[in-house]
């Protein structure tokens, strides 16, 4: 998939390239392995292993405590291997043995790979919200780049928003990087039948609310969900960020899709490490791939595979950091007619598995091909247009006998067009808000209903499960003050859950609006990213019980029927909510944090910063 030479033996990977006799001392001065040709410039050897006097004594002599020889003092590329592993981040559990793999690779290639923690961050696990993290990461992957003796990075991510942090920490640094995801998990299964991490949570949680799913069965599908290592396997954000690295070209061709336990997988993280060592090498960094053009890459190849709306802020996000323009109108003008062609939950019927055995994102950009940047680089050192060249679309069908089916169905016969994430603007949304038009009921993408508000998603799940509750199927469900610094950290809650009374008569959608964001795996007409926030005083804060709301997707219009005289009077009596904490890392973020629109980034993060290294510690 790769186009790499094959690589050596595995079993020699313990010793390092050209070592030699590992009993001869090839110490030169001080200490410093004797290598005339060392290299000028690299800086792991002209600030770290190469110095003569005092500091580059305890350099060498510290790290020798883990064994290493000499040899790995004599100016080869020093890997970082930058791992969000955690037993709390269930998704990236696995990554210990990948960076393994990774290591081999670059010893092979005649690199010396040094593996270091970073922030895990669980979207199953961590409160209030992963998101409130993500730009702590970021810091976390840019300090330890930049603070230590490191020429290329190895990315090892996998859940939601360990792939955008550490991406972006590592684009304001501008090392050489390339980025290895942990790959999806199998497919679940349950009564004979596949089912999607996340989505089947929400179906499942609405039927057993609704009666038509008793609670034994409910418990069986939640043993039944998980069944192997590896993010989720539906086209939610893990999956889709995992695609838009390899879309963006900072990711090998074709290992976005293979799942986590598969030995490729394996395989793959292994020719990720002989890759870096030679991208280091070529000085071949992320401000010469993520240009414009690599971003409408990731745009259009968003829009064809149903990705996750959160998409749109983590690349947002990355563009900022190495100063790329980009637009929420840029975002819906590219992805505007691109064709729908995966058919994956949340919006489609298979998963990730199915997704790789059917080709992969490769046969995807292959088919949109004319309306892609195929001159774009990428970390393989070839173009987007050559790694994807003879990329093949697969039919596939999971069971023997059956028909074959089209995972990822050809451009000529797409599931749809104009699917992707659309931006919605009008005196509700000045800014912008976002919908994910293939996982939305077509019935809704223009309606015209009264407004039921709530202040705090506590408020709401509370009052679904009244029975009294004013609400029908045309009713808009507004949720305010979930945004970046209202909850804090924009919380998956805005696929709010239908309301008891109406799912027990069958309803299954209705339009929601708010200013949070919602789980890649979910699925419903559900506005999102409102901007700015209620918390700030944008519109949504002035939202009332019985307002009239239009929604047209279409016309990307969102608009409040209220006059402007009125929305002054209520302007006038607004008052801001409380701040949520007055202390630590969350009062940082409430004080700095940007709006939807511009990612949700640290005002003072955006930008490159570089790889210039500090003054000394001793």
């Amino acid at each position: 998939m790769t186009d790499l030479p094959p690589t050596s033996d595995p079993r020699d990977a313990a010793i390092p390239p050209d070592s030699g006799d590992p009993t001869q001392e090839k110490t030169g001065t001080a200490g410093v392995p004797d290598r005339p040709d060392a290299p000028i410039g690299r800086r792991s050897f002209d600030h770290w292993f190469g110095e003569k006097d005092r500091n580059g004594f305890i350099h060498r002599s510290w790290m020798r405590a883990q064994g290493f020889s000499d040899e790995v003092f004599d100016g080869r590329p020093v890997i970082g291997i930058c791992n969000t592993w955690s037993e709390l981040t269930p998704c990236n559990a696995h990554l210990r043995r990948l960076a393994d793999s990774v290591k081999r690779g670059v010893w092979q290639a005649g690199g010396f790979p040094l593996e270091f923690p970073v922030m895990s961050l669980g979207e199953t696990m961590l409160r209030p919200t992963a998101m409130l993290f993500r730009n702590l990461l970021s810091m976390d992957v840019e300090e330890s780049l930049r603070g230590n003796p490191i020429d290329g990075a190895i990315l090892l991510t996998g859940c939601d928003k360990t792939t955008p942090g550490s991406i972006m920490g590592a684009a304001s640094v501008d090392l050489p990087t390339l980025v290895v995801t942990g790959g999806p998990m199998l497919n679940g299964k349950f009564r004979g039948c596949d089912i999607g991490s996340g989505t089947a949570v929400w179906r499942f949680t609405q039927d057993r609310n609704a009666g038509r799913m008793t609670e034994s069965d409910y418990a069986a599908a939640e043993s039944g969900m998980s069944r192997s290592n590896g993010h989720c396997m539906t086209m939610g954000t893990a999956s889709t960020m995992a695609c838009m690295a390899e879309a963006l070209g900072l990711q090998l061709t074709g290992s976005a899709a293979i799942p986590a336990v598969d030995s490729r997988r394996y395989s793959i993280a292994q020719q990720a490490g002989q890759r870096i060592v030679k991208m280091v090498e070529e000085d071949l960094k992320p401000s010469d791939i993520l240009t414009r053009d690599a971003f409408a890459n990731a745009v259009r190849a968003n829009a064809a595979i149903g990705g996750s709306t959160n998409a749109v802020i983590h690349l947002l996000a990355i563009a900022g950091r190495v100063g790329v323009d980009l637009t929420l109108d840029d975002m819906d003008e590219w992805a505007r007619g691109v064709p729908w062609l995966v058919d994956l939950q949340p919006s489609g019927k298979y998963l990730m598995e199915d997704f790789y055995y059917a080709g992969g994102l490769p046969a995807v950009m292959k088919e949109i091909l004319p309306l892609i940047k195929a001159d774009a680089i990428t970390v393989t050192g070839k173009t987007m247009g050559e790694n994807v060249a003879n990329a093949e679309r697969t039919d596939w069908s999971g069971q023997e006998g059956q028909p074959a089916t089209a995972v990822i169905r050809p451009v000529g016969d797409p599931l749809g067009s104009g699917a992707g994430t659309a931006v919605l603007k009008g005196n509700l949304a000045p800014d912008g808000a976002v919908i994910k038009q293939s996982a939305a009921s077509e019935r809704l993408l223009q309606h015209r209903g009264k407004a039921l508000v709530f202040s705090s998603i506590e408020e709401y799940d509370k009052a679904v499960e009244d029975p009294d509750l004013d609400v029908d199927e045309d009713t808009v469900l507004v949720l305010q003050n979930s945004g970046p610094r209202g909850y804090p950290g924009m919380p998956e809650v805005g696929n709010m859950t239908i309301p008891r009374k109406l799912a027990e008569i069958g309803v299954d959608d209705m339009v929601r609006i708010s200013d949070a964001r919602m789980s890649g795996t979910a699925y419903g007409t559900v506005v999102l990213h409102v901007t700015p926030e209620a918390a700030v005083g944008g519109p949504l804060a002035l939202v009332r019980t019985g307002d009239w709301i239009e929604l047209d997707v279409p016309a990307r219009r969102l608009h409040l029927d209220v006059s402007e005289e009125e929305l002054e009077k209520r302007r006038a009596d607004w008052q801001p909510p409380a701040p949520p904490t007055d202390r630590g890392w969350a009062r940082l973020y409430v004080d700095h944090v940007t709006q939807a629109d511009q990612g949700c980034d640290l005002d003072f993060l955006i930008g490159r910063t570089g790889s210039a290294v500090a003054r000394q510690s001793h």
